[in-house]
Protein backbone atom coordinates (compact mmCIF):
# COMPACT_ATOMS: atom_id res chain seq x y z
CA UNK A 1 0.00 0.00 0.00
CA UNK A 2 1.45 3.36 -1.01
CA UNK A 3 2.32 6.08 1.49
CA UNK A 4 -0.26 8.37 -0.14
CA UNK A 5 -3.09 5.91 0.43
CA UNK A 6 -1.96 5.31 4.02
CA UNK A 7 -1.91 9.06 4.60
CA UNK A 8 -5.45 9.44 3.23
CA UNK A 9 -6.71 6.58 5.39
CA UNK A 10 -5.04 8.11 8.44
CA UNK A 11 -6.59 11.50 7.76
CA UNK A 12 -10.05 9.96 7.28
CA UNK A 13 -9.70 8.05 10.52
CA UNK A 14 -8.73 11.25 12.34
CA UNK A 15 -11.74 13.08 10.93
CA UNK A 16 -14.01 10.20 11.98
CA UNK A 17 -12.59 10.20 15.52
CA UNK A 18 -13.02 13.97 15.82
CA UNK A 19 -16.59 13.78 14.48
CA UNK A 20 -17.52 11.00 16.93
CA UNK A 21 -15.98 12.94 19.79
CA UNK A 22 -17.95 16.05 18.82
CA UNK A 23 -21.21 14.08 18.63
CA UNK A 24 -20.52 12.52 22.04
CA UNK A 25 -19.76 15.94 23.50
CA UNK A 26 -22.97 17.39 22.08
CA UNK A 27 -24.93 14.48 23.55
CA UNK A 28 -23.41 15.17 26.96
CA UNK A 29 -24.14 18.89 26.61
CA UNK A 30 -27.78 18.36 25.57
CA UNK A 31 -28.54 15.67 28.12
CA UNK A 32 -30.53 17.05 31.06
CA UNK A 33 -29.48 16.58 34.66
CA UNK A 34 -32.94 15.02 35.14
CA UNK A 35 -36.56 15.38 34.02
CA UNK A 36 -39.85 15.58 35.87
CA UNK A 37 -43.52 15.57 34.92
CA UNK A 38 -45.96 18.34 35.85
CA UNK A 39 -49.76 18.32 35.50
CA UNK A 40 -52.22 21.05 36.40
CA UNK A 41 -55.93 20.85 37.10
CA UNK A 42 -57.07 17.34 36.24
CA UNK A 43 -60.25 18.53 38.02
CA UNK A 44 -62.42 15.45 37.59
CA UNK A 45 -66.10 15.16 38.35
CA UNK A 46 -68.80 13.20 36.57
CA UNK A 47 -70.13 16.21 34.66
CA UNK A 48 -69.10 18.36 31.73
CA UNK A 49 -69.52 21.90 30.41
CA UNK A 50 -68.78 23.93 27.32
CA UNK A 51 -65.05 24.35 27.93
CA UNK A 52 -64.24 22.19 30.94
CA UNK A 53 -64.62 18.54 30.03
CA UNK A 54 -64.62 17.18 33.59
CA UNK A 55 -65.73 13.67 32.69
CA UNK A 56 -62.89 13.26 30.15
CA UNK A 57 -60.18 13.82 32.77
CA UNK A 58 -59.74 10.14 33.78
CA UNK A 59 -58.88 9.18 30.20
CA UNK A 60 -56.60 12.19 29.79
CA UNK A 61 -54.87 11.32 33.05
CA UNK A 62 -54.57 7.68 31.96
CA UNK A 63 -52.89 8.75 28.70
CA UNK A 64 -50.59 11.06 30.62
CA UNK A 65 -49.56 8.34 33.10
CA UNK A 66 -48.90 5.85 30.29
CA UNK A 67 -46.66 8.40 28.58
CA UNK A 68 -44.80 9.28 31.78
CA UNK A 69 -44.19 5.60 32.54
CA UNK A 70 -42.24 5.29 29.28
CA UNK A 71 -39.84 8.03 30.41
CA UNK A 72 -37.06 8.23 32.96
CA UNK A 73 -38.53 10.82 35.34
CA UNK A 74 -37.20 11.91 38.72
CA UNK A 75 -40.79 12.54 39.88
CA UNK A 76 -44.23 13.75 38.81
CA UNK A 77 -46.24 16.49 40.51
CA UNK A 78 -49.90 17.41 40.16
CA UNK A 79 -50.42 21.12 40.83
CA UNK A 80 -53.79 21.11 42.56
CA UNK A 81 -57.50 20.71 41.73
CA UNK A 82 -57.23 16.96 41.27
CA UNK A 83 -61.03 16.91 41.49
CA UNK A 84 -63.68 19.53 40.84
CA UNK A 85 -66.18 18.54 43.54
CA UNK A 86 -67.45 15.64 45.66
CA UNK A 87 -65.16 13.55 47.87
CA UNK A 88 -66.16 10.43 45.93
CA UNK A 89 -64.42 11.83 42.83
CA UNK A 90 -61.01 11.03 44.34
CA UNK A 91 -61.75 7.30 44.00
CA UNK A 92 -61.98 7.65 40.20
CA UNK A 93 -58.65 9.39 39.51
CA UNK A 94 -56.39 8.48 42.44
CA UNK A 95 -55.83 4.85 41.31
CA UNK A 96 -54.87 6.11 37.84
CA UNK A 97 -52.32 8.60 39.20
CA UNK A 98 -50.90 5.98 41.55
CA UNK A 99 -49.94 3.79 38.59
CA UNK A 100 -47.01 6.15 38.00
CA UNK A 101 -43.66 4.38 38.30
CA UNK A 102 -41.85 7.57 39.32
CA UNK A 103 -42.32 9.12 42.79
CA UNK A 104 -45.44 11.28 42.55
CA UNK A 105 -46.71 14.21 44.57
CA UNK A 106 -49.63 16.62 44.94
CA UNK A 107 -50.16 20.20 45.98
CA UNK A 108 -53.54 21.25 47.32
CA UNK A 109 -55.97 23.17 45.09
CA UNK A 110 -59.10 25.09 46.01
CA UNK A 111 -61.42 22.61 44.26
CA UNK A 112 -59.88 19.71 46.17
CA UNK A 113 -61.79 21.11 49.14
CA UNK A 114 -65.13 21.34 47.27
CA UNK A 115 -66.41 18.56 49.49
CA UNK A 116 -68.78 18.48 52.45
CA UNK A 117 -67.52 20.07 55.68
CA UNK A 118 -67.08 16.72 57.41
CA UNK A 119 -64.69 15.57 54.64
CA UNK A 120 -62.47 18.65 54.31
CA UNK A 121 -59.94 17.50 56.92
CA UNK A 122 -59.58 14.18 55.06
CA UNK A 123 -58.47 15.74 51.75
CA UNK A 124 -54.67 15.93 52.34
CA UNK A 125 -54.45 12.27 53.37
CA UNK A 126 -56.63 11.30 50.42
CA UNK A 127 -53.91 12.82 48.22
CA UNK A 128 -51.19 10.96 50.11
CA UNK A 129 -49.98 14.06 51.98
CA UNK A 130 -48.67 13.79 55.53
CA UNK A 131 -48.23 17.57 55.62
CA UNK A 132 -50.10 20.30 53.75
CA UNK A 133 -46.80 21.79 52.60
CA UNK A 134 -43.45 20.01 52.37
CA UNK A 135 -40.15 19.78 50.50
CA UNK A 136 -37.90 17.17 48.89
CA UNK A 137 -34.53 17.15 47.13
CA UNK A 138 -33.00 15.59 44.03
CA UNK A 139 -29.45 15.91 42.67
CA UNK A 140 -28.65 19.21 44.32
CA UNK A 141 -32.08 20.76 43.72
CA UNK A 142 -34.68 21.46 46.41
CA UNK A 143 -38.40 21.47 45.63
CA UNK A 144 -40.92 23.25 47.86
CA UNK A 145 -44.59 22.23 47.56
CA UNK A 146 -46.69 25.03 49.04
CA UNK A 147 -50.23 25.19 50.40
CA UNK A 148 -52.02 28.21 48.96
CA UNK A 149 -55.14 27.23 50.92
CA UNK A 150 -53.39 27.94 54.21
CA UNK A 151 -55.62 31.01 54.63
CA UNK A 152 -58.83 30.07 52.87
CA UNK A 153 -62.60 30.46 52.76
CA UNK A 154 -63.11 26.96 51.35
CA UNK A 155 -60.50 24.65 52.92
CA UNK A 156 -62.07 24.45 56.39
CA UNK A 157 -65.61 23.92 57.73
CA UNK A 158 -67.89 26.93 57.75
CA UNK A 159 -67.75 27.46 61.53
CA UNK A 160 -64.01 26.75 61.86
CA UNK A 161 -62.02 29.64 63.40
CA UNK A 162 -59.66 29.47 60.42
CA UNK A 163 -62.55 30.22 58.07
CA UNK A 164 -63.52 33.24 60.16
CA UNK A 165 -59.90 34.44 60.18
CA UNK A 166 -59.75 34.04 56.39
CA UNK A 167 -62.95 36.08 56.03
CA UNK A 168 -61.36 38.89 58.04
CA UNK A 169 -58.21 38.67 55.88
CA UNK A 170 -60.30 38.80 52.71
CA UNK A 171 -62.20 41.88 53.93
CA UNK A 172 -58.87 43.69 54.29
CA UNK A 173 -58.07 43.22 50.61
CA UNK A 174 -58.98 45.36 47.60
CA UNK A 175 -62.72 45.34 46.89
CA UNK A 176 -63.62 42.68 44.31
CA UNK A 177 -60.74 40.33 45.19
CA UNK A 178 -61.99 36.79 44.36
CA UNK A 179 -62.87 34.68 47.39
CA UNK A 180 -61.85 31.48 45.58
CA UNK A 181 -58.13 32.16 45.93
CA UNK A 182 -56.23 31.91 49.21
CA UNK A 183 -53.05 32.95 50.97
CA UNK A 184 -49.88 31.54 52.48
CA UNK A 185 -49.96 32.07 56.25
CA UNK A 186 -47.23 33.60 58.41
CA UNK A 187 -46.06 30.21 59.66
CA UNK A 188 -45.68 28.88 56.14
CA UNK A 189 -43.86 32.05 55.04
CA UNK A 190 -41.33 31.48 57.82
CA UNK A 191 -41.01 27.83 56.77
CA UNK A 192 -40.31 28.92 53.17
CA UNK A 193 -37.67 31.40 54.39
CA UNK A 194 -36.01 28.70 56.50
CA UNK A 195 -35.95 26.28 53.55
CA UNK A 196 -34.42 28.94 51.28
CA UNK A 197 -31.76 29.62 53.91
CA UNK A 198 -31.03 25.89 54.04
CA UNK A 199 -30.85 25.65 50.24
CA UNK A 200 -28.44 28.59 50.15
CA UNK A 201 -26.25 26.96 52.78
CA UNK A 202 -26.27 23.66 50.85
CA UNK A 203 -25.64 25.36 47.46
CA UNK A 204 -28.93 23.98 46.11
CA UNK A 205 -31.15 25.45 43.42
CA UNK A 206 -34.85 25.79 44.26
CA UNK A 207 -38.12 25.34 42.37
CA UNK A 208 -41.41 26.04 44.16
CA UNK A 209 -44.76 24.42 43.34
CA UNK A 210 -48.17 25.79 44.30
CA UNK A 211 -51.69 25.69 42.94
CA UNK A 212 -52.04 29.47 42.85
CA UNK A 213 -49.92 31.86 40.75
CA UNK A 214 -48.16 34.88 42.26
CA UNK A 215 -46.80 36.62 39.13
CA UNK A 216 -47.61 38.32 36.73
CA UNK A 217 -50.54 40.24 38.22
CA UNK A 218 -53.69 38.21 37.59
CA UNK A 219 -57.13 37.65 39.08
CA UNK A 220 -56.08 34.08 40.01
CA UNK A 221 -53.12 35.12 42.18
CA UNK A 222 -52.68 34.38 45.87
CA UNK A 223 -54.10 37.06 48.13
CA UNK A 224 -50.62 37.79 49.47
CA UNK A 225 -48.70 37.21 46.23
CA UNK A 226 -46.53 40.29 46.76
CA UNK A 227 -45.26 39.05 50.12
CA UNK A 228 -44.11 35.81 48.51
CA UNK A 229 -42.49 37.37 45.42
CA UNK A 230 -40.63 39.81 47.69
CA UNK A 231 -39.37 36.94 49.82
CA UNK A 232 -38.23 34.87 46.82
CA UNK A 233 -36.44 37.86 45.26
CA UNK A 234 -33.99 37.87 48.17
CA UNK A 235 -32.65 34.39 47.39
CA UNK A 236 -30.56 33.83 44.23
CA UNK A 237 -31.02 30.07 44.74
CA UNK A 238 -34.65 30.38 43.55
CA UNK A 239 -34.96 29.41 39.87
CA UNK A 240 -38.68 28.99 39.24
CA UNK A 241 -42.20 28.99 40.67
CA UNK A 242 -44.62 26.64 38.87
CA UNK A 243 -48.39 26.52 39.39
CA UNK A 244 -51.82 25.79 37.94
CA UNK A 245 -55.24 27.36 38.78
CA UNK A 246 -55.35 29.70 35.74
CA UNK A 247 -56.36 27.16 33.09
CA UNK A 248 -55.26 29.41 30.23
CA UNK A 249 -51.64 29.32 31.39
CA UNK A 250 -49.30 32.27 31.89
CA UNK A 251 -45.66 33.23 32.20
CA UNK A 252 -43.53 36.02 33.63
CA UNK A 253 -39.97 36.66 34.72
CA UNK A 254 -39.25 38.80 37.76
CA UNK A 255 -35.96 39.18 39.64
CA UNK A 256 -34.45 36.47 37.38
CA UNK A 257 -37.09 33.97 38.56
CA UNK A 258 -39.34 32.14 36.08
CA UNK A 259 -43.03 32.24 37.05
CA UNK A 260 -44.80 29.56 35.04
CA UNK A 261 -48.52 28.77 35.00
CA UNK A 262 -49.35 25.47 33.28
CA UNK A 263 -52.54 25.02 31.29
CA UNK A 264 -55.35 23.00 32.85
CA UNK A 265 -55.81 19.38 31.78
CA UNK A 266 -59.59 19.67 32.21
CA UNK A 267 -60.13 22.28 29.48
CA UNK A 268 -61.32 21.20 26.01
CA UNK A 269 -61.17 17.69 24.57
CA UNK A 270 -57.39 18.00 24.06
CA UNK A 271 -54.96 16.95 26.77
CA UNK A 272 -52.40 19.22 28.47
CA UNK A 273 -49.40 18.23 30.59
CA UNK A 274 -45.66 18.81 30.68
CA UNK A 275 -42.24 17.21 30.81
CA UNK A 276 -39.67 19.60 32.25
CA UNK A 277 -35.99 19.00 31.60
CA UNK A 278 -33.59 20.42 34.16
CA UNK A 279 -30.27 21.49 32.69
CA UNK A 280 -27.39 23.32 34.32
CA UNK A 281 -28.14 26.48 32.36
CA UNK A 282 -31.85 26.22 31.56
CA UNK A 283 -35.23 24.60 32.11
CA UNK A 284 -36.84 23.15 29.00
CA UNK A 285 -40.59 22.60 29.08
CA UNK A 286 -41.79 20.06 26.54
CA UNK A 287 -45.55 20.39 26.37
CA UNK A 288 -48.11 17.80 25.31
CA UNK A 289 -51.43 18.74 23.73
CA UNK A 290 -52.47 22.34 24.43
CA UNK A 291 -49.39 22.99 26.59
CA UNK A 292 -46.80 24.85 24.53
CA UNK A 293 -43.04 24.34 24.79
CA UNK A 294 -40.92 26.92 26.61
CA UNK A 295 -37.22 27.53 27.08
CA UNK A 296 -36.28 29.19 30.38
CA UNK A 297 -32.65 30.24 30.58
CA UNK A 298 -30.91 30.40 33.94
CA UNK A 299 -28.58 33.32 34.65
CA UNK A 300 -24.95 32.53 35.41
CA UNK A 301 -25.44 33.35 39.09
CA UNK A 302 -28.18 30.72 39.35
Amino acid sequence: MSKTILKIISQCALVLICTCSLIAENDRTNKPLFRFGAVADCQYCNQTSGVRKYSLSPQKLRDCVEHYNKLDLAFVIHLGDFIDRDFESFAKVTPIYNRLKAPHYHVLGNHDFSVTDDKKALVPAQLGLKERYYDFTHKGWRFLALDGNDVSLHAYPKNDPRTKAAAAFHRSLKAGTPNWNGAVGKGQLKWIKDKLELATKNHEKVILFCHFPIYPANVHNLWNADALTQLLSKYPCVVAYINGHNHEGNYGNKDKIHYLTLKGMVNTTENAYSIIEVHKDQLLLKGVGRQEDREMRLPANK
